[in-house]
């Protein structure tokens, strides 16, 4: 009898504990930043380090131009993109009134069928938006790049004139041999589960960019950035 009280006291003391420690473990991975919030902070990080780079030194002496940024931190891939894999990223709009740059909406680029080849392992891409044209093809679900909606990849250097026409101008960095990546016929698509989880409640672009319903304190520093690189600070 007291050998079986000392089985079950044993059983229950094991119990406990491991529910203790599981308990710990869930909590400090609850204290961990969220995925959305890592990817808004490499977004900043992309920003700022294109900022600094030589070759992207159109994109900062014509940052006022654009009405929106798309920022991917990470496209990944060998040699090319095959049927939808991509990478993710976020849109941050210009208010043309008050000049302030919107909260981040999610969103993935898929290279669909057509493949983006450049021959290096990991790509950052910043795509400035040029006309409100493509701000609202953006507002929408899915989109095609191309078509109706133009994309050109960006001028490198600097001082270079060029007439640029194209709704949206892609800039590339990427870890290996330098090469422009054309992304027409890329896809666009709305990332709603990430906007549901960064700000507590189901939002789409246009709640967040247009709207300004909701607001994540987390986007301040790529939002400060993005602000003081437009204004030539």
């Amino acid at each position: 009898m007291k050998k079986s009280r000392i089985r079950l006291s044993s059983v229950l003391f094991s119990i406990i504990f491991s529910s203790m420690v599981f308990g710990f473990f869930i909590q400090e991975a609850a204290a961990e930043p969220a995925e959305q919030q890592l990817l808004v902070d490499k977004a900043r990080v992309t920003f700022d380090t294109f900022m600094k780079d030589q070759n992207q030194a159109w994109l900062k002496e014509n940052l006022n131009q654009a009405k929106g940024l798309i920022i991917i931190p990470s496209l990944l891939k060998a040699g090319f993109f095959i049927g939808g894999s991509g990478g993710s990223g976020v849109l941050i709009v210009k208010d043309d009134k008050t000049g302030q740059w919107s909260q981040p909406a999610f969103y993935t680029l898929g290279a669909g069928s057509l493949g983006i080849q450049f021959g290096a392992e990991a790509a950052e891409i910043i795509m400035m938006v040029r006309t409100q044209k493509a701000v609202d093809k953006l507002f929408t679900s899915s989109f095609k790049l191309g078509g109706d909606t133009s994309i050109a990849v960006g001028p490198v250097g600097s001082g270079v004139k060029s007439n640029v026409v194209a709704d949206i101008l892609s800039f590339t960095r990427t870890k290996g041999a330098y090469a422009g990546v054309s992304l027409e016929g890329s896809v666009i698509s709305t990332k709603d589960k990430w906007n549901e989880a960064y700000y507590g409640k189901a939002v789409n672009p246009v709640d967040i960019i247009v709207k300004r319903s909701v607001s994540n304190a987390g986007s301040e520093p790529l939002r400060t950035s993005v602000a003081k690189a437009s204004a030539g600070k």
